[in-house]
């Protein structure tokens, strides 16, 4: 069950929500002000967080700061302020959304849904391919051999996760033209997309 953590501080709204989020499957913790939600926080682990903007004690905006800087937990923003500066600010911190009231509770749990789906793709999705000394690193879109980073067009590199990724298989020309063919010949500049042009290209740079 994924656990949501909501700083809020009206009682009729989190009474409202509470219920809800119970009934969409969801443990939920409630804090009506900051130093609440920094104890809970710091005592227990949250798959999301829905921060109300305008507290008692604080900001929704301060909280995040904070989370932000141990965590990439998503956060979703749930306020009466609608200003467009507001807006900015929250998501420039790190929040993943920003939604105004009032609002549909079918569409905050839609959203809460799809940054929970993205947040378990983005944990599962491998980023770092490591292979005979060799180290890609998929997010930062370099390779290392032996620590040292190596000097790679931007075809080359795509080309070398592919076979990174397919580890102890002969790939034929075929076969890395129908993975790579629209991103490469992108990157590469190429406007005929044929075999032969793939054929003279990686003739000459690659093979």
């Amino acid at each position: 069950m994924e656990r949501v953590l909501l700083l809020e501080d009206d009682l009729s709204l989190i009474n409202g929500l509470s219920f809800v989020f119970k009934k969409e499957g969801f443990e939920a913790d409630t804090a009506r002000t900051v130093k609440e939600a920094d104890a809970l926080w710091a005592e227990g682990k949250y798959d999301l967080l829905v921060l109300d903007v305008s507290l008692p004690d604080g900001s929704g905006f301060e909280f995040c700061r904070n989370v932000r800087k141990s965590s990439k937990v998503p956060i979703i923003f749930l306020t009466a302020s609608d200003e467009e500066t507001s807006i900015i600010m929250g998501l420039d911190i790190g929040g993943d959304d920003y939604i105004t009231k009032p609002f549909k509770l079918g569409v905050l749990v839609s959203r809460m849904r799809a940054l929970l789906r993205r947040a378990k793709d983005f944990g599962q999705a491998k980023t770092e391919l490591c292979s005979n000394g060799i180290r890609a690193l998929l997010l930062q879109g370099q390779a290392f051999k032996n620590g040292e980073l190596l000097d790679l067009t931007a075809a080359e590199y795509k080309l070398l996760c592919l076979f990174m990724q397919n580890p102890n298989i002969v790939l034929s020309k075929e076969q890395i033209l129908d993975k790579l063919w629209d991103k490469l010949f992108f990157l590469l500049g190429i406007q005929d997309c044929s075999l032969r042009v793939f054929d003279d290209y990686f003739s000459y740079h690659c093979f």
